[in-house]
């Protein structure tokens, strides 16, 4: 049986540079991927995406706008170590903190327009806790460096060029090997010929 993988383009289209996530997985969608792959626009509705993720996924990819003081239209690919705080509802290691329960034991406060990478983990997190269910074993970032999230519709031209090179990685991550526990290489993904 293929490993399933969700890659989840997430962003808001009506930010400009926030929209790098929705034109990537749209460009993506248009090539053949391997058996298991699931690309999916989830726009600004991280609680959707958190939902899907019940479903059983041994990968996510996110592929967002990421600001970490790069030139616009930088691609960084990121590994999200998942510790214990975090799969309990706290924040992933180097991630910024998102909104966060009035009380102990409640879970992430939801916001449905301010759903960031780490408040959906989080979501998803509290959720597995609660239903019994897996998340997946391993979550990387495919994300871009904007040059403006302010009101307008359209990607700035360094975002807009970086979009070929974003679906090209995620192309190459899909079919490459990944390590396992131990270090040795593992088949993640296949490609079908």
């Amino acid at each position: 049986m293929n490993p399933r993988v969700l890659v989840a383009g997430i962003g808001n289209v009506f930010l400009g540079d926030d929209g790098f996530g929705v034109e990537t997985v749209r460009a993506l969608s248009a090539h053949p991927l391997p058996d298991g792959v699931e690309v999916v626009d989830f726009g600004v509705r991280g609680v959707h995406l958190a939902y899907q993720l019940l479903d059983g996924y041994d990968a996510l990819v996110l592929v967002d706008a990421t600001a970490r003081g790069g030139a616009p239209g930088t691609l960084y690919l990121i590994e999200v170590e998942v510790d214990a705080p975090a799969a309990a509802g706290g924040t992933a290691p180097g991630a910024a903190a998102g909104p966060q329960a009035a009380g102990p034991g409640e879970g992430p406060a939801l916001d449905g327009h301010h759903m960031s990478p780490d408040t959906v983990l989080a979501l998803l997190g509290a959720l597995c806790a609660g239903t019994g269910a897996t998340p997946p074993r391993r979550t990387l970032v495919l994300g871009c460096e904007p040059a403006c999230v302010e009101e307008g519709i359209g990607l700035s031209a360094p975002v807009a060029a970086a979009v070929p090179e974003a679906v090209r990685m995620a192309l190459d991550l899909l079919d490459r090997p990944a390590p396992d526990e131990a270090g040795a290489p593992r088949r993640e993904l296949r490609r079908i010929p």
